[in-house]
């Protein structure tokens, strides 16, 4: 029988209400991760909870076995609390009775195993966790090969960006390094850098995006840093029709993201 949490001071419930914070999210090396459909994805990329916290009371009766036992199998320890346990311990809205603790993923640059002509994307000191979220999940679904995370300023493990990611961290490879050794990591690889700005003159959809390419796109209000701009073999804008001059920087990789998918898929058609 699963252990049980009645108390809103139990000290479980405690680490899990501390993990919301970055500082305790590094130092224990642990982040967590809420919701049924991205537990599921996570148990389908290979990664494993620690504990599992569930709520019986609101988690539908359908979905509680079936999840219960890929984590039992997968060896994680299953808890059932409360509903007031669980809603100290959540933090999205209208959750579904399902949070999870997991290790921090732990990848390196040297650990990446790209194809030949990798489709890389660099986010560098992204600040809203909800645009890092989105740039994961739209990696994931434009099948990007790896996210590079520079000088965050939100990291990864961000409750907040895995809920906008819907959980694709575990699907997409992503490791968060310093700005100048991603760029030297590039280089040394033969990986083009295309940097999204509004002052390029070229349009992206004039870009070859195929071959070995890392799109980089920068923070919200400053863009990218002399870093990328000077050092990028290629700057590219998105063309803007309206009165604002640039778009959402997940909206602009994920425009980016799609133009390369498109020019590969051409490429390789018979």
């Amino acid at each position: 029988m699963p252990l049980q949490i009645t108390s809103l001071q139990n000290p479980r419930v405690k680490q899990v209400v501390r993990l919301r914070d970055k500082r305790d999210r590094i130092r224990e090396w642990l982040m967590l991760v809420e919701g049924r459909d991205e537990l599921l994805l996570a148990l389908e990329s290979g990664a494993t909870p620690r504990t599992c916290y569930v709520c019986p009371a609101q988690v539908r009766d359908a979905d509680a076995a079936p999840l219960q036992a890929r984590l039992a199998a997968a060896g994680a320890e299953l808890v059932e609390v409360t509903e007031p346990v669980f809603a100290k311990m959540a933090y999205r809205e209208n959750p579904d009775g399902w949070l999870a603790v997991f290790p921090r993923p732990d990848r390196t640059l040297p650990g990446l195993r790209l194809p030949p002509a990798p489709l890389l994307v660099v986010a560098e000191a992204v600040e809203k966790p909800g645009n890092l979220g989105a740039i994961l999940r739209s990696a994931d679904a434009a099948g990007v090969d790896a996210v590079l995370v520079c000088d965050p300023v939100t990291d990864v493990s961000n409750p907040n960006v895995i809920r906008a990611s819907r959980g694709t961290i575990f699907t997409v490879p992503v490791v968060e390094s310093p700005a100048a050794e991603t760029f030297r990591w590039l280089r040394e690889r033969g990986i083009r850098i295309v940097a999204a700005t509004p002052h390029a003159s070229i349009d992206f959809t004039a870009a070859d995006l195929r071959g070995p390419v890392a799109i980089a796109v920068g923070a919200e209000d400053m863009g990218l840093s002399p870093l990328w701009m000077d050092g990028a073999d290629l700057a590219v804008r998105i063309p803007m029709r309206g009165r604002v001059n640039s778009l959402n920087v997940a909206t602009s990789a994920t425009l980016m993201m799609y133009e390369a998918l498109r020019q590969r898929s051409v490429a390789s058609a018979p």
